[in-house]
């Protein structure tokens, strides 16, 4: 019962206390700290980067230059194969225990 009491309180809590929540939370599991080093490290940078976005990205260490949907594509592909894989062993595997 009070689990249901929490939840439907927690709809209800005020838009400001729900953002200082969340400012919390990233304050605790770092966001905040490391933003703000890629940010001053963009201030300090002597010749601003012609992409921001890819200046931040790159200092957080996200990949650059990486196409998601061919990964995408290609992680579908290797997926249906180990399902044709599958098969095959557990093909082999009945021959096997069949003999």
């Amino acid at each position: 019962m009070a689990g249901i009491v929490n939840a439907v309180t927690s709809q209800f809590q005020s838009p400001e206390k729900k953002k200082e929540e969340f400012r919390q939370y990233l304050e605790r599991s770092g966001v905040i700290d490391a933003l703000t080093k890629v940010l001053v490290g963009l201030y300090e940078e002597p010749e601003k980067p012609a992409n921001a976005i890819d200046f931040v990205k790159m200092t957080l260490g996200a990949p650059t230059g990486v196409d998601v949907d061919s990964l995408k594509a290609e992680n579908e592909q290797l997926r249906a194969k180990v399902a044709d894989l599958q098969l095959q062993v557990d093909s082999l595997a009945n021959k096997v225990g069949d003999e």
